[in-house]
């Protein structure tokens, strides 16, 4: 492998299939039901996840990587032939899998030129920045190059959708500065976004279908996209979702996948995301 490689977590939600096909090196977070740990994707499938989420008592939770995962993944990058890596990861505001990578990338300062970005995001939202990372620097960008490419896309980066309920948010913590809306929104359908790294109830609806509808059409005001993705947490009407959201914004085709472990675990059964990067000057 010449070039840059690019590394991020598992929080991502690209499928592992694609990531391998892109050279994209994926570290594992860990997820825990009461006192079992199981590392995400390697010990744990996503659908094993919702199984065991939808049937057992517990309420999952995550941990970040410990540096020494981050290490062995840019050591094996090395080993590789890579010339640099850049690791992109999960908001360092929901999750301490960024100080892990920094600490990481600290030990090996002097060894492999490293860049670890925290991209404020999370879910398709970090993946559709990985995707686009690993095209650049499959066709040949350098490092800072690449790093100035993911920058630009961040602050062109939205990630918006509708979960079924906001327990899982208030009990797992990552609800952000809208902790204090969850008693007012029970009996209505909030809309969350990830905003300035943290999850936030951007609006209220007062059922599902008309949050689904408004999601929609708030993802389509957002438009023209350079890239767009949908994730869905054992919600039973993802595909009539993905359906009207194609009718409204017909490209690009979005990339579906379902919602992993990571973000899964907090946000609960029923969640429908759409992750888009808009085309510049859109």
């Amino acid at each position: 492998m010449a070039g840059v490689c690019v590394v991020t977590d598992s929080a991502c939600d690209l499928q592992p299939e694609t990531a391998a096909a892109h050279g994209i090196r994926v570290v594992p977070l860990t997820i825990r039901f009461g006192d079992e740990e199981l590392v995400d994707q390697r010990e744990l499938s996503t659908s094993a996840f919702w199984q065991r989420l939808l049937a057992g008592p517990h309420l999952p939770s995550t941990a970040a990587p410990s540096p020494g995962a981050f290490r062995e993944a840019f050591e094996a990058a090395g080993q590789d032939g890579a010339e640099g890596v850049l690791c992109l990861t999960l908001s360092g505001g929901v999750s301490a899998t960024y100080q892990s990578a920094c600490a990481a990338a600290q030990d090996l300062a002097g060894e492999l030129p490293i860049e670890v970005v925290d991209t404020r995001t999370l879910t398709l939202g970090l993946g559709l920045l990985v995707l686009g990372a690993a095209e650049q620097a499959a066709a040949g960008a350098s490092l800072p190059d690449l790093v100035q490419a993911v920058r630009s896309r961040m602050a062109r980066t939205a990630v918006l959708g509708v979960v079924g309920t906001l327990d899982h948010l208030r009990r797992g913590g990552r609800i952000g500065g809208a902790a204090h809306l969850v008693g007012s929104v029970l009996a209505i359908k909030p809309i969350i976004e990830v905003r300035d790294g943290v999850v936030e109830v951007e609006s209220k609806q007062r059922t599902r279908s008309r949050a689904l509808a408004y999601l929609v059409e708030k993802v389509a005001s957002l438009g023209p996209f350079e890239r767009i993705g949908v994730v869905e947490g054992a919600a039973e009407d993802a595909e009539a979702f993905l359906e009207r959201l194609r009718a409204a914004v017909p490209e690009p085709e979005p990339l579906v996948a379902p919602l992993g472990p990571v973000v899964g675990a907090h946000a609960g059964p029923g969640t429908i995301g759409v992750c888009v990067v808009r085309r510049t000057g859109g």
